[in-house]
Parts: structure tokens; sequence; C-alpha cells
């Protein structure tokens, strides 16, 4: 099994935010993602895959179509947007990177073997918020 990573990146602006809250109630447990104003992130997406290399070319998928799978089906819809109020696929939930990067995986698990001529699948999806914060997911549930 080989395992193959593509980054993409994307910027983007959220607050956390619970509307049953008080203001008091969300600065304490958001702190500064709480504001109002909102604030923003400069983000780099992950995405590795698994599978069985092609063995005229070597490679697992084509890189330049992982990349345009990413980019068409997830960053340019995040990309210079507002992930509260722009966003189809994150409406009606807090955009915190767990949920977003959850919501990516579901997007993106059926379209790898489509894509890959079913030598691949989606092994993880890794969403950077800072230098510091990162979320993994795997597609696993419990």
């Amino acid at each position: 099994m080989v395992y193959v990573s593509r980054k993409e990146y994307f910027n983007a602006a959220h607050k956390l935010y619970n509307e049953h809250w008080t203001k008091e109630q969300n600065e304490e447990v958001f702190g500064l993602c709480a504001n109002e104003n909102w604030h923003g992130h400069n983000f780099e997406l992950i995405v590795t895959i698994k599978g069985t290399t092609i063995p005229e070319v070597g490679w697992v998928m084509d890189m330049k179509k992982l990349g345009k799978l990413i980019r068409e089906n997830i960053t340019d819809k995040l990309d210079h947007r507002n992930l509260n109020l722009d966003v189809d696929f994150l409406r009606n939930i807090q955009p915190t990177c767990e949920n977003i990067v959850v919501k990516c995986w579901d997007i993106l698990f059926p379209l790898i073997p489509i894509h890959s001529e079913n030598r691949a699948t989606l092994y993880s999806i890794q969403l950077h918020e800072t230098h510091k914060n990162f979320v993994e997911y795997r597609g696993e549930n419990g």
C-alpha cells in the first residue's frame, strides 16, 4: 500500500459562537475566536490517499488530478469566504476545524476511487488552522 498526500491552501474567516449562549459565555468558552467581527486564518489542507500504483506510470493517482479534485470541490468553495455565512456545506454547523475536516471527508471520500481508476481510497485529511493547531480525520466512527 502506498500513501500519497497533496497540500492545498485557503484563506477564510469565521467565528466560533453559540447563539443560545450569552456573549460572556461565548467569550469564556471560545475566547478570541468568538470575536463578533470574525477572525481569519491561512489554512493548510492535506489530503492523503492510499492505494496501489498503476504499473504503466508508477503512481497511485495523478497528483494534478488530485489537486484539481480538492480545489474544485473544497478549497475553491472555502477560499476568501466567511465560513459561517458563505459555504453551503458548512451551513448550520459550528465551523471548527473538526467539523470542517469531517465535511471535507464526506465530499472527497466517494470521489477518490472514481478519479483513481479504483486504485485509491481516501486515507486521511488534515486541516492546519495555525502553526500550532491542526486536526486529522480518517473517517473512523467511535
